[in-house]
């Protein structure tokens, strides 16, 4: 089960250094390849959302089915054991939906970028004639 959630951590890490190399500032000839280059990888990085989705409904499944440690009759350590359960799932969760919220940014980024490319282009063929 760890691993799914170290993929999960690497693809957060990854999409937030592309969301952060997207905005920095650039010349316009390098932006412009690391735009297409990027948005060429969109496509098949969309394995990221049904992958969160069903990490998502895995956190649901186990909060629901999940024991309760709340009475007397549960000893330090099991309560400790419920609120560090409690704890990952929250963090859990938070990942998921920072996976899914940071590849629509990028999305977004890219083709706002393919837009203002396009204005661009028509603007100076106006110009032109």
């Amino acid at each position: 089960m760890a691993l799914q959630w170290m993929i999960l951590t690497y693809v957060v890490a990854a999409e937030a250094a592309i969301a952060i190399l997207l905005t920095l500032p650039s010349p316009k000839a390098i932006k412009s390849r690391v735009v297409s280059l990027i948005s060429l990888t969109l496509q098949p990085s969309l394995f990221i959302i049904p992958f969160a989705a069903f990490q998502l409904l895995d956190i649901y499944w186990k909060n629901e089915h999940r024991l309760m440690c709340t009475g007397e009759i549960c000893t330090a350590t099991e309560r400790d054991r419920y609120e560090r359960s409690i704890y990952k799932a929250q963090r859990n969760a938070i990942l998921c939906v920072a996976a899914c919220l940071l590849y629509w940014c990028i999305y977004r980024v890219c083709k706002y970028y393919k837009e203002i490319q396009s204005i661009e282009e028509v603007e100076k063929r106006l110009k032109d004639e």
